[in-house]
């Protein structure tokens, strides 16, 4: 076969691979990684021998095309951080990618040095390498799991930046350190002196692409095509200037690029990021495989029981006590915390640079060069294997699957009713108009958007596809009955109420459909019940506090035919039945009364008993 039908092949090979694993992820909810590493292992040398160095043109030729490649992926991941989901998080993802980074790089080298028994210049290479939990794997998940938002904002922004650390500390450890010795100064001075560049690389370039799409006239018959490609071209150009002034300069360059532009509100940004999609996924895919096609069983055997206690180490051990570290005394809950520490899958960074290294190191060093290898894809596959493959399962079994809650309205009210909200674990995204509201509510710990509610563009950025509630909470009835009645005919939400505040108004909005909260009258009722029934008004106030009220659909199939007697070996203790309803009638359950299908049970008591007696009746 000519060489341009082998180039022919090697790429359909790729990209077809790529496709299938695409496919794959999407059907089973898994993220595509692993199937991109499984099929370059299956057409590589330890399967049927169809890719292998050779077929790149040697290692020059591919660490060129991977380091591109990279370029790319972490542009485009750079891209999608947005200042609004970093303020959702800012001192969780600070630390992460301070203090969280710093502790995985030590802890990772240590066990690695006493567990493999190498030297210390190469355990710390390692450790560099798998400080990277990057957005290739992240974002995956996370798009398949409805954490609530400021989870998810630490965890990407943890990936995005810790991707451009470990990708320069590796370098700057190798070059200095497994290449020839070092001091820590000159390690330190090299590692901030690559940064520096790539962040004044990627200033720049990211101010000229901005200037081009805002200032000059690309075509008017093709603007849209121009901008994606004056993007793509920048991207690149920004890689390849920040190579050519320090060695993998060029990481830091293109995430700064990518963040810049990402919160520049650019012309045509819908079909920029559509674009720069489908090329990640051209690009991801070569990657992946073309790496994996590079690793063989015996360098992950030669491990040995090491090889296994690092992976438990860094999975079990380092990254649960760096995430509490980080999150500790936050407004994250413990089951959050959980949920944070097992998922921490490395990807692309380590992948691509340590396979770079190891083929350097391969003419002087093989027995180093197996290792670094070994090492990391061992990691990789385990916590891509485990925690990409089993999220929803982490996430299901740790119930941090919270229901998303949009309000409208960042004043005092609203602010309340997110508070009680959040306190429940839900997932609650503020709106509102007024900066100062939005600032006020984010000081608070809340995720806000400032935008108009009324508007469908400001709800769709919310997130309101995937809500299950919609509340109006502002101080105006006419915004309120307007937001109330979008909601209803433009999307697909089970619960919109809204807050009137004018007594007059409430027939108006019942008119309508909507479910309307009169202030004035529930302002009346509590006062009359602090009245005639100012016990009750008191358990009520406590229970607010340390309790929780709540209902839920039955549909477990174990409790089904069960009696109301029954179900109380079903339910922890603390918890009682208030209410139960049927087809729109609700009583206060007799012993006897045996559940169907769809009944509601009301459930009052301790707020974890409760939560618990959820799970029993309505499992997720």
């Amino acid at each position: 076969m000519t060489a341009g039908g082998e180039l022919l092949s090697l790429v359909v090979i790729i990209l077809g691979l790529g496709v299938v694993a695409q496919i794959l992820s999407d059907r089973l909810e898994i993220p595509s990684v692993l199937f991109l590493i499984l099929a370059g292992i299956a057409v590589g040398p330890e399967g049927l021998d169809l890719v292998g160095l050779k077929s790149f043109g040697g290692p020059e030729s591919l660490s060129a095309v991977v380091g591109l490649s990279v370029a790319i992926i972490i542009f485009e991941g750079a891209f999608h951080l947005k200042l609004d989901k970093l303020r959702q998080a800012p001192r969780e993802a600070f630390r992460l990618v301070t203090l969280g980074a710093m502790f995985t790089f030590v802890g990772t080298a240590a066990v690695v040095r006493f567990a493999l028994d190498v030297p210390w210049s190469l355990s710390f290479l390692v450790g560099a390498l798998l400080i990277a939990t990057g957005p290739t794997v992240i974002t995956p998940i996370l798009t398949v799991i409805s954490v609530r938002d400021r989870v998810g904002a630490a965890l990407e922004t943890e990936g995005i930046v810790n991707d451009v650390t470990a990708a320069i500390l590796a370098v700057v450890i190798f070059d200095l350190a497994v290449a020839g010795g070092t001091s820590l100064r000159q390690l330190l001075e090299s590692f901030v002196s690559r940064l520096g560049i790539g962040v004044l690389v990627g200033v720049v370039t990211a101010a000229i692409i901005w200037y081009l799409l805002k200032h000059v006239d690309l075509s008017p018959s093709n603007a849209v095509q121009n901008a994606r490609l004056v993007v793509l071209i920048g991207a690149i150009a920004t890689f390849g200037i920040a190579e050519a002034l320090a060695s993998e300069a060029g990481i830091a360059a293109v995430a700064t690029a990518g963040v810049l532009l990402g919160n520049a509100d650019l012309p045509y940004e819908t079909e920029i990021e559509a674009f720069k999609g489908d090329i990640t996924l051209i690009v991801l895919s070569f990657v992946f495989i073309s790496l994996a096609t590079l690793l063989t069983f015996d360098e992950l055997a030669s491990l040995g029981v090491g090889g296994v206690i690092v992976v438990v180490a860094v999975t079990l051990l380092i990254r649960p006590i760096a995430v509490v570290i980080c999150t500790y005394g936050t407004r994250f809950t413990f089951r959050e915390q959980l949920f944070m520490s097992a998922i921490g899958p490395r990807g692309i960074i380590p992948a691509s640079v340590a396979t770079l290294f190891a083929l350097e190191l391969q003419s002087t060093n093989p027995q180093q060069a197996t290792v670094l290898v070994g090492t990391v894809f061992l990691v990789i596959l385990a916590t891509v294997v485990v925690e990409g493959g089993f999220a929803r399962h982490i996430a299901q079994a740790l119930n941090v699957l919270p229901m998303r809650v949009i309000i409208v309205g960042a004043g005092r009210v609203g602010r309340g009713l997110a508070e009680r909200l959040e306190d429940r674990g839900e997932n609650v995204v503020i709106i509102d108009t007024d900066q100062q509201a939005v600032e006020t509510a984010r000081s608070a710990g809340f995720a806000a958007h400032q935008g108009d509610g009324t508007d469908t563009s400001v709800l769709q950025s919310a997130g309101i596809e995937n809500a299950k509630i919609v509340a109006a909470a502002t101080a105006n009835d006419d915004a309120n009955l307007l937001i109330a009645q979008l909601t209803n005919s433009k999307f697909d939400v089970e619960t919109v109420i809204a807050r009137v505040n004018t007594p007059d108004n409430v027939e108006a909005f019942e008119e309508l459909g909507v479910r309307a909260i009169s202030a004035n009258d529930a302002i009346a009722h509590e006062m009359d019940n602090a009245i005639e029934r100012p016990a009750l008004s008191e358990w009520m106030t406590e229970l607010g506090r340390s309790g929780d009220v709540q209902e839920t659909e039955v549909t477990a199939d174990k409790l089904i035919g069960k009696s109301i007697r029954e179900l109380d070996e079903y339910l922890p203790d603390g918890v009682l039945i208030a209410l139960v309803s049927r087809d729109g009638d609700s009583q206060i359950p007799e012993p006897d009364l045996t559940l169907q299908h769809g009944d509601h049970l009301t459930f009052v008591g301790r707020r974890d008993a409760v939560h618990s007696a959820i799970e029993q009746c309505h499992p997720q």
